[in-house]
């Protein structure tokens, strides 16, 4: 275990286990940018590499080939012809790797890769060739390749038909910190805050490393959020765009479903999206769609009782969500708006489905409280004639959690008008669907359910302290 690195304990492991291994091996490292795939590498190994060479952002060929040679000068002590091509930098690199003596593990780590392969290089033709004909028969070689633009990453590496079909021998996709990962991250930048605060930060910023980097430990939460997105050339007020442009080719269509989405809290059908969007039902819409689910933007889900032809979108990344609700419209001079918000009906009904979103980021954390870890589940959603039930957990054991969710700042009382609306759901929902399961009412809520008379009918609760275990 490595002290600087918070959480990520599964990925330690299977890092390790690469070093240990007696086999040649290729790591595939995915994940979004500003999820931390470089810092846990970086960290894990101390820079101790082999040899390390990260792609140049929008660079040439021409680029990436002279730093290319340039990292293997520093790396070797040795002087180098500039590669020609892709071909010949792979072919110097196994030069350079074959004049390492010794039984220790020789460590390459090449981070962006798909920043290299630019248009015409033949990048993944040499890779491949490089793994295919020397690589595998290395067995000190441990190679790890780490990318931000998921699609490609799957279409190239992990799901290529090519040369490196099924070479990959290990997989690690980083997924945005949990409350509990940012919470140890947080407490190591000196921020002490509560877990009501710190749950309206990841609201706002999701479990993304870098932006809670940016929070300074000496002002609140409300002042951070307006010196990251609100001031004057604010660090985070252009992210969004960038975000998508780091991340796909041909960003446009995957802007536009995420705008339309957050217009929906419910999420829309394939259908739907099409005809709001105005695209036609093909291979682009299916690649923007299975991009914007493998880079957690959106969530797929098949609405209970209902075929595949049911599946429903729905934006599930946070700060997304955030900043298409506030900044990407704010033309205002206010450096305090975000402070001058902090009542305001737009405000509560923002926090209302964020929370439910941050709920469904933890439903290992909701299943564990209901000691329902090891029972076989689905996780959907309803909507039926005048009712919806935005959670569902389906059990295999003739059970249904019906989740209601409540961001609060205290406990969540129970009015006589809203127990009629709950049973009233919970009716519609049995005699829509004729399920003849026992449906349990389950709150989630950020300090729990106020004991009144109406509060009986609730038969298990998780509060935001469960939503922060491991």
């Amino acid at each position: 275990m490595i002290d600087s690195i918070i959480g990520r304990k599964v990925e330690q492991e299977i890092l390790h286990q690469l070093v240990e291994s007696d086999n040649p091996e290729l790591i595939t490292i995915y994940g979004r940018r500003r999820i931390g795939k470089t810092f846990l590498v970086r960290q894990f190994f101390k820079d101790s590499f082999s040899f390390y060479y990260t792609g140049i952002y929008q660079g040439t060929k021409k680029e990436q080939l002279r730093e290319f040679k340039r990292q293997l000068e520093r790396y070797s002590g040795r002087k180098w012809a500039t590669p020609k091509d892709w071909f010949d930098a792979f072919s110097l690199l196994r030069d350079y790797l074959e004049s390492l003596e010794g039984d220790n593990p020789i460590v390459v780590f090449l981070d962006e890769l798909p920043w290299m392969d630019t248009p015409k290089s033949r990048f993944i033709k040499a890779f491949e060739y490089f793994w295919n004909s020397w690589g595998t028969t290395n067995k000190r070689l441990k190679l790890i390749v780490c990318g931000s633009a998921t699609s490609w990453m799957r279409e190239n590496v992990l799901s290529d038909k090519g040369g490196l079909y099924n070479r990959t021998t290990r997989t690690i996709y980083l997924a945005p910190f949990t409350l509990h990962e940012t919470e140890l991250y947080l407490a190591s930048q000196g921020v002490k805050w509560n877990r009501y605060q710190i749950a309206e930060c990841y609201m706002i910023l999701g479990g993304t490393p870098l932006y809670l980097q940016m929070l300074d430990s000496n002002l609140s939460l409300a002042q951070n959020i307006d010196q990251l997105f609100f001031v004057q050339n604010a660090p985070l007020s252009q992210e969004y765009n960038f975000l998508f442009r780091s991340l796909f080719n041909e960003a446009t269509i995957h802007k536009q479903i995420i705008e339309t989405l957050a217009n929906k809290a419910a999420g829309l059908t394939r259908s739907e999206i099409m005809t709001i969007v105005k695209i036609d039902d093909g291979g682009a819409l299916s690649k923007a769609l299975r991009n914007l689910c493998d880079c957690d933007f959106i969530r797929q889900y098949t609405a209970f009782g209902k075929a595949e032809k049911g599946t429903i979108f729905q934006l599930t990344d946070l700060f997304s969500l955030f900043y298409l609700r506030y900044v990407k419209s704010y033309r205002g001079q206010d450096d305090h708006h975000w402070q001058n918000m902090i009542d305001s009906p737009s405000r509560r009904a923002w926090s209302g489905y964020s929370f439910e979103q941050l709920c469904m980021h933890h439903i290992r954390q909701i299943k564990r409280k209901l000691g329902i870890s090891g029972v076989q589940s689905d996780v959907c959603g309803w909507k039926g004639e005048g009712a919806q039930i935005d959670l569902l957990i389906d059990r295999r054991d003739q059970t249904i959690n019906l989740c209601e969710m409540k961001f609060s700042l205290g406990e969540f009382e129970i009015t006589k008008q809203y127990d009629e609306r709950l049973r009233e759901r919970t009716e519609i929902f049995r005699s829509s669907t004729k399920t003849r399961k026992s449906l349990h009412l389950t709150f989630v809520t950020t300090y729990g359910v106020k004991k009144n008379i109406y509060s009986g009918n609730v038969q298990s609760e998780v509060t935001l302290d469960d939503l922060f275990s491991e």
